[in-house]
C-alpha cells in the first residue's frame, strides 16, 4: 500500500498484493511523529474470535448446523491447526507495520473479478445544482476543481489536521491515496498504482466530456494553481472542441468484469497513442466527467434516478462512457444539476472522501475575491485513441454487459424526514446502532427471518488500519424484532428489548474498532493456511461459514457535514446495499438490489425502513421517558 512517510522514489510506484508497500515520497518530520506512534493492529486471541464466532451464527443458522460447527471449531481449536495458524499470524503482525493490510487489499478488492462499477464502486450524491445554461455547469466545475487542488495542497505540504476518535489519533495514510492514484486491470489480479512521487508528481486532471477525454494542466509555469476563471477557460475550450457525440465511448471498457477488461487492456495498450493515452488518464491527479442531462423523472424518482447515475453513468446512450471507472476520484457534473462523484474502493474507505467533500462544499460557498490577471493558456490537449475492429468489438461487449448492469440494478433513496439523530438521542441511545435495529425490524417483517448483516468498521485507530465487520444481527436483535410483531408483550418490555440491542450493538462496535471483531481474523487465519500450503480448515468449508459471510444486508454509515446521499452496491445477489448518512433531524438512506432477483424490492425495503424507524419513536415517545 502506498504512504506518505518514506524516501522518495523516481518512478511511480506499484502497489503490489502480497507484500507490505512502502511510502512514496519523502515529507522531512511533518507528521511522521504521528504516523509512526501508532499502535499496529493486533491479532485477537484465538478462543475469544471463536467464542463470538459461534454467537454471530445463532442467530441466523439451524440449531442442527450451528451444533455441527461447535464440533469443528472444537476440533480447529483442540487439534493443533489453530493455534499454528494463530501463531503464524502472530508471527507476521511481529514483522510487518500491519498483519492485515495488504491482504485485505488483495482478498477485498484486487482478486475481485466483478465490475467495479456498481459492485464495488461507492457513490456520493451531492445537492442539486441548477444551472441556467452550460457555462453555469463549467463555472460550477471550474471552482469545484479549484477547491479540490486547494485540499491537495494540504497534502502536499502535509497540513491536513490529523483526526481523532475518542482522544486517539487516527491513521492518515489513505489520504495520501486518494489523489494522483489509478487502479490497473490484469488478466487475473488487479493493481494499484500511486503516481504522487517526489519528482514526476502529476500536474494535470483528466476531463472528459461526450466521451473525450482532455488533459487539463491545473499549474501555471511558476507553480501557482490555475485560478477559477483560468480553469473555467480551459473547460469552456474543452466543451467547445468536445461537442461531437459520435466517438466510441473508450471509458465504458473499464466499467467491464475485471478478467474481460484486463484482456481489452492489454489489447488496447498495443498501440502507442492509446498507451499514451491511457496513461495520461490514470497519472492524473483526478478527473472531472461533464455529463450529459439524465432523462427527465418526477422530483420523487429523481434522488433514486442520480445514484444509479453516480453508480453506473445511466448507460451506454447515457454517461457510462464518460467515464474511466479504475481512477480513484471521478467528480460528476451533470449539465442538468446532478452533481456527485464515484471513486475506485481498492485505496481508500469512505471517510477520507466525505472529508474531501466537505472541504470542497466549503470552499465553493466563499465568495471569489482575488482573481489574477489572465495568462493566455494553450489548449488542453485531447487525448487520441485508434479504435482496431477487435477494441471496436470489446466496446460493444462492454455496452451490452452495462446495459444488463443498468436493467438490474434497483435503486431507492429513502429521504427520511420524520427525525434524525435527535431522537435516539434524547432517549440516550446509540443513534448509529437505533438505525442499524430499524433496518433489521424491517428486513424481519418483509421475510419474516433475520439474515447475516455487516456494517463497516474503521480500524484506522492502527496504523494503516482499513477496515472490519461489525456483525449487526445477534440474539439480542431477534428478540427485540420479534417483540415488535408480538400483541402480547408490553410496551415497556419492548423498549427494554430495544434498548438491550442497541447496547449490544454499541460494544460489538467499539469491540471492531479497537481490532477485536472476528471477520478479518477469520480471514487471516484462511489467508495464513494458504501461505503455509497446508490443507483448508473445515471450519472454512462449513456450511455456516458460507452462511455467514452471505451478507443479505451490507450496510455503511458514512456521517458527513454535507447533506449527501451516500450509495454503493449489494455485495450478494439476493441482497440489498444499504448507505446511510444520519443528520440531526433527517437521514438520507441509500437502498440499492438487484431486479433479478425476486425476493428483493429496494423500494418495498425503504418503506419497511421508514414504518420501523417511526414505529421505533412512537414506541420511545409512549413508553420510555427522554433524557433530561
Amino acid at each position: 500500500m502506498l504512504s506518505l512517510f518514506v524516501r522518495a522514489v523516481l518512478r511511480p510506484r506499484l502497489v503490489k498484493p502480497c507484500r507490505l508497500s512502502k511510502p512514496v515520497t519523502q515529507i522531512p518530520d511533518r507528521s511522521l511523529a504521528h504516523q509512526e506512534g501508532l499502535p499496529k493492529m493486533p491479532v485477537p486471541p484465538l478462543k475469544q474470535t471463536f467464542e463470538y464466532y459461534l454467537a454471530s451464527l445463532e442467530p441466523i443458522v439451524s440449531e442442527e448446523e450451528l451444533e455441527n460447527t461447535r464440533k469443528l471449531v472444537d476440533e480447529f481449536l483442540k487439534g493443533g491447526v489453530g493455534e499454528r495458524l494463530q501463531k503464524g499470524l502472530e508471527r507476521r503482525a511481529r514483522k510487518t507495520d500491519n498483519w492485515l493490510s495488504e491482504w485485505w487489499m488483495q482478498f477485498g478488492y484486487l482478486d475481485s473479478r466483478m465490475p467495479v462499477a456498481v459492485y464495488t464502486s461507492p457513490g456520493v450524491v451531492l445537492p442539486r445544482m441548477h444551472f441556467q445554461d452550460s457555462q453555469g455547469q463549467m463555472r460550477f466545475a471550474a471552482k469545484l476543481i479549484a477547491g479540490v487542488l486547494e485540499f491537495k495542497v494540504m497534502i502536499d505540504n502535509d497540513t491536513l489536521p490529523v483526526e481523532y476518535l475518542g482522544g486517539k489519533p487516527l491513521c492518515m495514510d489513505q489520504y495520501y491515496k486518494i489523489l494522483c492514484t489509478c487502479r490497473i486491470p490484469g488478466p487475473r489480479r488487479d493493481t494499484v498504482v500511486n503516481y504522487a512521487t517526489g519528482k514526476t508528481c502529476p500536474t494535470h486532471i483528466t476531463v472528459v466530456h461526450n466521451f473525450q477525454f482532455f488533459v487539463l494542466h491545473v499549474y501555471n509555469s511558476d507553480g501557482s494553481l490555475l485560478t477559477v476563471d483560468q480553469i473555467y477557460t480551459q473547460l469552456e475550450k474543452i466543451w467547445n472542441s468536445s461537442l461531437q457525440t459520435n466517438k466510441e465511448p473508450i471509458g465504458i471498457l473499464t466499467s467491464h468484469h475485471r478478467n474481460t477488461w484486463g484482456k481489452a487492456y492489454n489489447n488496447l495498450i498495443k498501440d502507442k497513442t492509446n498507451k499514451d493515452s491511457v496513461r495520461a488518464i490514470q497519472k492524473s491527479i483526478f478527473m472531472v466527467c461533464l455529463d450529459a442531462p439524465m432523462p427527465r423523472v418526477s422530483d420523487e424518482l429523481y434522488q433514486s434516478q442520480v445514484v444509479a447515475q453516480i453508480l453506473h453513468g445511466g448507460g451506454a446512450r447515457l454517461n457510462s462512457g464518460n467515464r474511466w471507472f479504475d481512477k480513484t476520484l471521478q467528480f460528476i457534473i451533470g449539465e442538468d444539476g446532478t452533481c456527485g462523484l464515484v471513486y475506485e474502493h481498492a485505496p481508500a474507505e469512505g471517510p477520507p472522501i466525505v472529508f474531501l467533500i466537505d472541504y470542497v462544499v466549503k470552499y465553493m460557498q466563499k465568495t471569489e475575491i482575488v482573481r489574477s490577471p489572465m495568462v493566455p493558456l494553450s489548449m488542453p490537449p485531447k487525448l487520441r485513441f485508434n479504435i482496431t475492429p477487435e477494441i471496436k468489438k470489446d466496446i460493444e461487449n462492454a455496452k451490452q454487459n452495462m446495459t444488463i448492469m443498468v436493467h438490474d440494478l434497483d435503486v431507492k433513496v429513502l429521504m427520511f424526514s420524520h427525525f434524525g439523530k435527535n431522537v435516539p438521542k434524547q432517549h440516550n441511545l446509540s443513534p448509529d446502532a437505533f438505525v442499524q435495529m430499524a433496518f433489521q425490524l424491517a428486513y424481519f417483517r418483509m421475510n419474516n427471518m433475520c439474515c447475516s448483516t455487516y456494517e463497516t468498521a474503521s480500524l484506522r485507530i492502527f496504523k494503516y488500519g482499513r477496515t472490519d465487520g461489525i456483525r449487526v444481527t445477534t440474539m439480542d436483535s431477534v428478540r427485540f424484532v420479534q417483540a415488535m410483531g408480538d400483541s402480547a408483550k408490553q410496551n415497556s418490555e419492548k423498549v427494554a428489548l430495544l434498548q438491550k440491542a442497541v447496547q449490544t450493538h454499541k460494544e460489538k462496535a467499539y469491540k471492531a474498532i479497537h481490532g477485536q471483531a472476528i471477520d478479518r481474523h477469520l480471514l487471516g487465519l484462511k489467508m495464513q493456511s494458504i501461505v503455509d500450503l497446508t490443507s483448508m480448515p473445515e471450519i472454512f468449508m462449513d456450511t455456516s461459514y458460507a452462511v455467514a459471510q452471505h451478507y443479505n444486508l451490507y450496510t455503511s454509515q458514512v456521517g458527513s457535514k454535507t447533506d449527501c446521499v451516500m450509495c454503493l452496491g449489494p455485495l450478494v445477489p439476493d441482497g440489498y446495499g444499504v448507505c446511510y448518512n444520519p443528520m440531526d433531524e433527517h437521514i438520507n438512506i441509500a437502498i440499492t438490489a438487484f431486479n433479478s432477483c425476486e425476493e428483493t424490492n429496494a423500494a418495498q425495503f425503504a418503506q419497511s425502513v421508514e414504518d420501523a424507524l417511526l414505529d421505533m419513536r412512537a414506541l420511545l415517545e409512549h413508553t420510555a421517558a427522554p433524557k433530561q
